[in-house]
């Protein structure tokens, strides 16, 4: 009996140490491959934007990229202790470009979806949003809500391919509904009077009404969705999305990020930055 143990204890031994060799070997593989890893050795990060939102990403009067994102961007890449590359890229082609290993992260004001993320991850959200509608002046009074304006005799406008011309299709079944390539597009068509409202995100709208937008369009301010904005990475990489969730932690413990922070008060709040884009 006693022999039987010692082989049982001895066999249950050899089956846990090679399950632990196993494991440490497959950890091993896993940041090999880790996208984080391969930023440091490579001593530079990538970051995919498209640099027409403000004020998340645009460009400046002399032509560099700006904003919120870039700022995170800057400081993500000095705590890594690397390069930070920005790599601009067109959105309908920037999770495509993520997923060809074209960047190693897209910094993009990009909303978090159930449909996205069958395709990419997304780290824990830093801000959140929603679409709301800008109006031609004339109709303020008259146009009080989406509802409002959901008429067969309105226009309503919005950016293609972007969580903006979804809620407008979601809200809108009456209206005559146009997209547009660019968000400056479909606002200069609600500014000519040839659209009655544009729905677009909360952040630009109104930072649009501070400038371009004043005197001369009513923004309704109340959101029509929620939308968490967050940073995508490839899937399959815990450990990069497991620094990127303790980065955001930490700058949300340091007032960086939060409804309050810093950046909050600087790109979404002060419109100081607006005289570096005109």
């Amino acid at each position: 009996m006693r022999n039987l143990v010692k082989k049982f204890l001895v066999a249950v031994f050899a089956i846990s140490t090679l399950f632990v060799a196993n494991s440490s070997a497959d950890d091993i593989n896993l940041w090999k491959n880790s996208t984080l890893n391969k930023i440091l050795q490579r001593g530079e990060l990538r970051v995919g934007m498209e640099p027409g939102y403000m004020p998340f990403e645009m460009k400046d009067k002399k032509g560099r990229i700006i904003g919120y994102d870039v700022d995170m961007a800057k400081k993500m890449a000095k705590e890594m202790g690397v390069k930070l590359k920005l790599v601009p890229t067109a959105w309908d082609g920037i999770i495509a470009g993520l997923l060809t290993n074209k960047y190693d992260i897209i910094m993009s004001g990009m909303t978090i979806t159930q449909q996205r993320n069958l395709k990419i991850n997304f780290a824990d959200p830093y801000v959140v949003v929603g679409q709301t509608i800008m109006i031609r002046k004339e109709l303020a009074g008259k146009i009080k809500s989406a509802a409002d304006l959901d008429k067969p005799e309105y226009t309503v406008v919005s950016k293609l391919g972007v969580t903006g011309e979804i809620a407008t299709r979601k809200f809108f079944k009456n209206a005559k509904i146009i997209t547009f390539e660019t968000e400056s597009d479909a606002v200069s068509e609600v500014l000519n009077g040839k659209a009655d409202g544009v729905v677009y995100d909360q952040p630009y709208n109104i930072v649009f009404m501070s400038d371009k937008g004043k005197d001369k369009l009513v923004h309704l301010d109340t959101p029509l969705t929620y939308e968490p904005l967050g940073w995508a990475i490839r899937k399959g990489d815990p450990d990069f999305l497991n620094w990127l969730n303790n980065f955001l932690r930490q700058m949300k413990g340091d007032k960086v990020v939060d409804f309050h922070g810093k950046l909050n008060e600087k790109w979404l709040r002060d419109t100081k930055w607006l005289k570096r884009v005109q």
